[in-house]
């Protein structure tokens, strides 16, 4: 399958940097492999326990895998690019939504980024443009990387 970004690229037109949503996306999916985890332990240490078991297992599997599902779909489905002329968000299989800004446009890059976000190299970023700005782009790898390559145009 062809990436929404080689798609809508003009004659010329090069990619400088493409990123996507952090891998951090599936923490909420790895808790609930701990719980599954959990409760596999505790089968090993006490198998008549049959409720202490069967409760982390189901509730881990109930919650993980519907969580990893639209977690792994999320970060499938969304390319962020930044090209020598504009930035490029698309989001969404069926139900797309592509929001670019010509690099003219631009007029300043906020980064947020929490300790965690320092430390494993993600943040939300916020392009604001004249007029406009895209919406938050949220969780994406490189945030730092990103704002150098719009701005170093």
């Amino acid at each position: 399958m062809t990436r929404y970004v080689q798609k809508v690229l003009q004659p010329g037109e090069t990619v400088v940097l493409e990123t996507k949503v952090h891998w951090l996306i599936y923490l909420p999916s790895l808790f609930c492999l701990l719980l599954v985890i959990a409760g596999g332990v505790i089968y090993v240490i006490e198998p008549a326990e049959k409720i202490l078991v069967y409760g982390p297992i189901g509730l881990g599997l109930l919650l993980g895998v519907p969580n990893f599902i639209g977690a792994w779909f999320t970060r499938w489905s969304t390319e962020i690019a930044v090209t020598d002329r504009r930035v490029i968000y698309k989001r969404g299989f069926i139900r797309r939504t592509s929001i670019e800004m010509n690099m003219d446009k631009v007029e300043s890059i906020d980064v947020n980024q929490s300790i965690l976000g320092r430390i494993f190299d993600y943040g939300d970023v916020l392009v604001r443009g004249t007029g406009h700005g895209l919406e938050p782009l949220r969780m994406i790898q490189r945030p730092l990387a990103f704002r150098s390559a719009v701005i170093a145009r």
